[in-house]
Parts: C-alpha cells; sequence; structure tokens
C-alpha cells in the first residue's frame, strides 16, 4: 500500500487539479493543490478490482441488485462504528452535496432558515443559498486548541422561521470530534426548536488515535423522528467522483418523504458506484483503510509540525479528517496578504477560510490526503513565503 507514489493527475479530469489555475490562479504545473478534499493516491485494490471485473463483463445495462450494496453498508457502520443500520434505513443520493440540497428541499421551503454552525464545510451556505433559503450562523466558539458550541448564544440568533440544522460530524474545516453530551446538546436543541438535524457524517471513518467517532444515531436514538444520516465512501475510499452517497433514515416518515422526492426525480444510483461501495465495505476495504489512516498521521504530524515553527502560524490540531485548518491571525496580515502569499509565494491551491463563515477569517484550509513527498515541498514553500516574519 504506496501512498507515497507521485501521480500526475494533471489532464486527467480532476477538478483538484484542472481547475486550480482558474479558481486559484496557481498552475498545475508548478502548484500544489490542496484545496478540494479528495486524495491523491488510488483508492483501495480491492475497489480497483471490482471495477475491473465489471470492465471486463463489458455490459453495463440497467442494474437493480442493491441488496448486497446496503447490506455492506449495514456492515461497515456496525463492524467500524458501533451503529446497527437496517438496509431499508438506507437511500442513495449523488453524493453529498446533492443530498444536502435534497434534505433542505423536503424539509424547507424557499424562505425558511436553515441554521449552520461555523466555520464549517462552505457547501452548507452554498446550498442553502442556491435553494433560495436564508443562512442562520450559530458561529461555533474558540476553545483553546478546538471549539466548542454556545448553544446560548445560538438561541438568540433565531428568529422561528428555521426548519433545518445542518450538522457536521466530525467537524469539517477543524476537524472537531463531537463527544456524546455534545450531540445531546445539539439534539436538545434541534428538538427544542423544531428542526429537522441533519448529520453530515462523512468523514467518520478519519479518526485519529486518542479520539473516538460517535454516530449520532448512536449518541441521541432518541430523536430519530427529526434525524437524518449523511454518509459516503469518498472521502475514505477517494470515489468522489462516483457521485453516490448514503442518506440513513431511521424514521418511517421521514423516509418516506425522502423516497418519494427521490422517486419523482426518477433517481437510481449508478451500477459502478454501487459495485464500487461493495467492495469497499468489506475486510479488505478495512484494511486499507486504516493503513491509510497510519499514512494521514504522519502527514498531519510532519505539516503541524512545519507550521507551527512558522512565527505567527497556527495548525489546528487535527482530531479527524484530512483538512488541517491553519490560523494566521497573528501574522497581522488581512486575508488578501494571506492568500496571496500562498497563491504566487508558495504555489499552493488552498481553501479560503472565509468561505467557511464567521470564525474563518483568519483561516485557510490545507488538504492533506496526498504522498509525503508533497507535503514536505508545501511546508517548505509556505516556511520560505512567510520567511521574512520568522
Amino acid at each position: 500500500m504506496d501512498f507515497d507514489a507521485i501521480i500526475d493527475r494533471r489532464g486527467s479530469g480532476s477538478t483538484k487539479w484542472d481547475k486550480m489555475e482558474e479558481l486559484f490562479g496557481v498552475s498545475p504545473d508548478d502548484g500544489l493543490a490542496m484545496w478540494t478534499a479528495d486524495s491523491d493516491y488510488p483508492t483501495a485494490p480491492c475497489v480497483r478490482e471490482a471495477v475491473q471485473r465489471a470492465v471486463d463483463h463489458g455490459i453495463f445495462g440497467y442494474y437493480s441488485d442493491y441488496a448486497p450494496y446496503k447490506a455492506a453498508i449495514a456492515w461497515w457502520m456496525r463492524e467500524r462504528h458501533g451503529w446497527t443500520v437496517e438496509p431499508d434505513w438506507i437511500l442513495t443520493s449523488q453524493g453529498l452535496g446533492n443530498a444536502i440540497a435534497l434534505c433542505l428541499d423536503v424539509w424547507s421551503a424557499p424562505g425558511d432558515g436553515v441554521v449552520t454552525f461555523p466555520p464549517v464545510y462552505h457547501e452548507f451556505a452554498a446550498k442553502i443559498r442556491k435553494t433560495g433559503r436564508r443562512v442562520v450562523e450559530c458561529p461555533l466558539a474558540r476553545d483553546g486548541e478546538s471549539y466548542a458550541l454556545d448553544l446560548e448564544d445560538a438561541q438568540a440568533r433565531l428568529s422561528g422561521d428555521e426548519k433545518v440544522l445542518l450538522w457536521c460530524s466530525p467537524q469539517n474545516p477543524s476537524g472537531r470530534v463531537w463527544t456524546a453530551d455534545e450531540l445531546q446538546a445539539v439534539a436538545d436543541f434541534a428538538a427544542r426548536n423544531d428542526l429537522i438535524l441533519v448529520s453530515d457524517e462523512i468523514h467518520h471513518d478519519l479518526v485519529y488515535a486518542g479520539h473516538s467517532f460517535l454516530p449520532t444515531d448512536v449518541a441521541v436514538p432518541q430523536v430519530r423522528d427529526r434525524l437524518v444520516v449523511l454518509t459516503a465512501a469518498s472521502k475514505t475510499f477517494n470515489i468522489a467522483g462516483q457521485r453516490t452517497g448514503n442518506i440513513i433514515i431511521p424514521d418511517d416518515r421521514l423516509r418516506d418523504a425522502m423516497s418519494h422526492r427521490l422517486r419523482t426525480l426518477d433517481y437510481a444510483p449508478s451500477s459502478l458506484g454501487v459495485m464500487m461501495i461493495q467492495a469497499a465495505y468489506s475486510p479488505e476495504g478495512a484494511d486499507w483503510a486504516d493503513a491509510q489512516l497510519a499514512h494521514l498521521d504522519g502527514n498531519r504530524r510532519m505539516f503541524d509540525d512545519g507550521i507551527n515553527a512558522i512565527p505567527g502560524l497556527w495548525s489546528m490540531p487535527l482530531q479527524a479528517t484530512y483538512l488541517a485548518w491553519v490560523d494566521f491571525s497573528a501574522t497581522g496580515m488581512d486575508h488578501d496578504e494571506i492568500a496571496r502569499r500562498i497563491r504566487d509565494d508558495a504555489r499552493i491551491a488552498a481553501s479560503p477560510g472565509p468561505a467557511f463563515g464567521a470564525g474563518g477569517e483568519s483561516f485557510m484550509r490545507f488538504n492533506l490526503a496526498m504522498p509525503r513527498p508533497q507535503i514536505r515541498e508545501a511546508v517548505t514553500r509556505l516556511q520560505a513565503a512567510f520567511a521574512d516574519i520568522q
């Protein structure tokens, strides 16, 4: 399992590499792509073998054998996360971005408020605005080296027309793993304000030693009447291009509403996406995921050590995800100057902190899911870009 082999993705249709110059002004010829959340190494051998078998078979007609796929998801959640998921709870979306939009479509109307806890995954606000809903930001509070909930402040920000709470667990971009007490508090907040609780748990496999991910449904099963859980194999196994996500809904009434919407859209998952997830969620896939996590742990340690050696820069200690959240506030620079140095001097495409909402103004997010030589190169470039403050 070689995660350090550098594979040239330029010209392959990769959003991460082939769009970086258009979006960030960094050429893929001499730049490093550290923005959007996919990985720069191949997926697990068992997944590639499943695709090869399908290619060798050669026929890609209509497909309907979804039982093994749902059984694999249920096995993975039980074995890896201690969560008993019934196969009939599982619905499929075209990835989690699509799942978020579907949830807003089903459980809110244009003009309704949708609650977020920023800084948080930028697609939350993007989907809220695209669907004509209103973003209601309830910022997280800084708590030492991480973030904490401030639900008293959050309550004061609500006006009563909110319908949905978009929750992120583990948290993106900070990598925070929420505790049982925190999940209970969020569930109580949702119930008190009659909000559908949509929990994005896509990074649940990428949790480092010393921390334990707790599925929201395991922590607070008493709120199943308002709980929708979104998961996918895409981040864990680098198969986001297959656009296949899971909408897991234990409650019959909520699930019927989403099922109806999917039927009206005539949506069903692709056969290749189903085959890849079925192969990934297996003992062989689990071994590969463990090896990947060990690689990512080494990457985050190298990156944090190098970044924290630069005066004025601080990388928030990751509990989960492969997305480093770096604070530049102590440099005294405004965001434009920070972004300029990263773009023009370091030649790195990174995700701008302000896109993640309130609290992200002085931050940048860096994707660490890449070969370690590229992490080393990124650190060297950033140290040079900020050498004048050392």
